[in-house]
């Protein structure tokens, strides 16, 4: 078979274009394709929502994929331990209470698992503002992330979602375009993003599960996105938090609705 590559231009024009047509309407949009908002994707499509990861980097995995400096090994603790085995990811513990991964693995593993539940990942693509009417987030605002870094005037297209996950990490990027442009208090202290704190492991992987929650109508934190919005502390390169957060935060969303 002799190959045409306009019929492979078409193709790949064709079925993207369905593809995000199909998803401008969804039951939840997750901004951020880290441990969090992927395991949030799976544990809510396997449920049967219709979700959407929208990722800004090219790649997936936020700070797990890199493990620890670039050291592509994780660490995590018992519980977080359960989630991986549970996608298939093979722990290998290390000391009492203490088991690592292949970052690479835990990654793409997981990712692959929220594809195949039928959570769609749209990666190179940020959110710019979000849609509020009534005094809830109804949607998202999103461009290309080139776009964004070229500092182009190009005007965005915009997604309709029940419920928004930030789970974009250290930037709460979803939060801050909420506190900075909508007349909206968040569910904080201060009413505000209250930024991460200096690193605690122990401390900062308690807080990643208790923060993880409904910050303002329709919006959840999860990750270290939930940490940095409530004021508490960084936890470096262990991850049973994160991953515990994403499974919380979909129970949440999938209760709220039931």
């Amino acid at each position: 078979m002799e190959l045409n590559e306009i019929t492979i231009t078409r193709a790949i024009v064709d079925r993207f274009s369905k593809k995000l047509i199909a998803y401008t309407d969804i039951d939840t949009a997750i901004v951020g394709a880290g441990p969090s908002g992927m395991v949030a994707a799976y544990f809510l499509a396997k449920a049967g929502r219709k979700v959407a990861i929208f990722e800004r980097k090219l790649s997936i995995g936020g700070g797990m994929w890199g493990g620890g400096m670039m050291f592509n090994e994780i660490v995590i603790q018992k519980e977080g331990k359960d989630i991986l085995e549970a996608f298939g990811i093979t722990c290998t513990e290390y000391e009492p209470g203490y088991f690592t991964a292949d970052a690479v693995e835990a990654t793409t593993t997981i990712c692959s698992a929220a594809c195949r539940a039928g959570a769609k990942v749209f990666n190179c693509m940020s959110v710019e503002d979000v849609i509020i009417r009534d005094g809830a987030v109804t949607g998202l605002v999103i461009n290309w992330s080139p776009v964004e870094m070229a500092g182009l005037h190009v005007d965005p297209l915009s997604i309709a979602a029940k419920t928004v996950i930030d789970s974009t990490g250290h930037d709460t990027e979803v939060l801050r375009v909420i506190a900075r442009k909508a007349d909206m208090r968040l569910n904080t202290e201060t009413g505000d993003v209250m930024g991460e704190r200096s690193m605690w492991a122990d401390k900062a992987e308690q807080l990643t599960i208790e923060n993880t929650r409904e910050i303002c109508p329709n919006v959840y934190v999860a990750g270290m996105s939930a940490n940095a919005a409530f004021g508490g502390p960084r936890m470096g390169p262990i991850f049973g938090g994160m991953l515990l957060s994403g499974k919380k935060v979909s129970e949440l969303i999938l209760s709220r609705n039931r």
